[in-house]
């Protein structure tokens, strides 16, 4: 039995350690003078993905330059892609607030590959 459990745990660790959680960076570009209305669309939007399955955590950030391109910076990590599409896609099924007219949105998955 502890020959089998020594087995199974050689098996299982490696690819545990391996699994990494994966990082949304999501800039937007926010219509002039809707940037309040912005944040509560992203605190609605936040407040329903921190429910899902595979949700770790998220931030907004602002950029404290005015001539920024994106004013505002989505950071958010998932346990993984296929977490991220699930609750991404319910989201835009089940939500009742809608995403201000006008923001764009540039949203890419990546692996931290440094710290």
């Amino acid at each position: 039995m502890k020959r089998l459990l020594i087995t199974v745990l050689m098996i299982i660790l490696p690819t545990t350690a391996m699994a990494q959680n994966v990082i949304l960076i999501n800039p937007f570009e926010v219509p002039k003078g809707q940037e309040t209305e912005t944040i509560v669309y992203w605190e609605a939007a936040r407040d329903f993905l921190m429910e899902q399955p595979g949700y770790v955590s998220t931030e907004l950030h602002q950029s404290i330059q005015p001539d920024a391109k994106f004013h505002l910076i989505n950071i958010a990590e998932w346990e993984s892609i296929e977490t991220f599409k699930a609750a991404t896609s319910k989201m835009r099924k089940e939500l009742k607030q809608k995403p201000i007219e006008g923001m764009k949105f540039y949203p890419a998955l990546y692996d931290v590959i440094r710290k």
